[in-house]
């Protein structure tokens, strides 16, 4: 699921937008690669800020709003979320030639065209897919191996050792878990109890104090509980 957040002011605006991603993920469904968006709609930057969480994939950001222009929101933005994907929407393009200060990716004219919007999308989706399969490196005994975020199922505790469950097999490392958990996006890792770190994409469900991890299944503690199916919850987007 890829979240996205329209920030627009004007209503017909982020209308059409909204349409046009509907539009390009109808087209994309079923094949390789294809994405589903989960749009959350603002119609000020004033209410898009407001108790912000880094929950989101991708950001449009109308330019020119009242209160706090894009920009200046977008300042604020990164102070929260340095790493989220900012596109901006604007009427005039020379508007947006400051993006670079808030590292946005790219920008988008009104009145949209689709077939600009279909380029930076894919664009945009690119760079989130290389994010998300970034690379860890596990000291495994005398040697490095690399292994993809989204490799990585849980990490375990273990006798003053650490092990990293993931697709390929289970790899036995030295350190702590907290070290761990500094190292692994806050947004996709979680601690389901003090013991295990949860790579929050492979969870299938929640069954009351226990996570199925398809066809693992790991103890909830009562004291991480709420905080884990929070964490469960932003990423779902819902």
């Amino acid at each position: 699921m890829i979240r996205i957040a329209i920030v627009e002011d004007e209503k017909s605006a982020a209308d059409e937008l909204s349409e046009m991603l509907s539009r390009y993920a109808a087209a994309n469904l079923g094949g390789g690669g294809a994405h589903f968006f989960d749009i959350v709609r603002f119609d000020n930057a004033v209410s898009f800020l407001a108790n912000y969480r880094p929950v989101y994939d991708i950001i449009f950001m109308d330019i020119e709003m009242p209160d706090i222009n894009g920009f200046d929101a977008s300042v604020k933005l990164r102070s929260i979320d340095p790493d989220v994907i900012l596109i901006f929407v604007t009427n005039l393009s020379q508007f947006a030639v400051r993006g670079y200060e808030v590292d946005a990716l790219d920008f988008v004219v009104k009145p949209l065209k689709y077939g600009v919007l279909d380029l930076k999308l894919r664009r945009a989706l690119s760079r989130l897919e290389r994010a998300r399969d970034a690379e860890t490196e596990i000291q495994f005994n005398d040697s490095v191996v690399k292994v993809k975020l989204s490799e990585i199922i849980y990490v375990e505790i273990l006798a003053h050792k650490i092990m990293y469950h993931t697709t390929r097999g289970d790899f036995k490392a030295y350190g702590t878990l907290k070290k761990v958990e500094e190292k692994l996006d806050a947004s996709r890792f979680a601690r389901c109890n003090s013991c295990y770190l949860v790579n929050l994409a492979h969870v299938k469900g929640i069954n009351g104090y226990s996570v199925d991890l398809g066809g693992t299944e790991l103890a909830i503690s009562h004291a991480k509980r709420k905080e884990f199916v929070q964490a469960v919850n932003n990423y779902m987007g819902r």
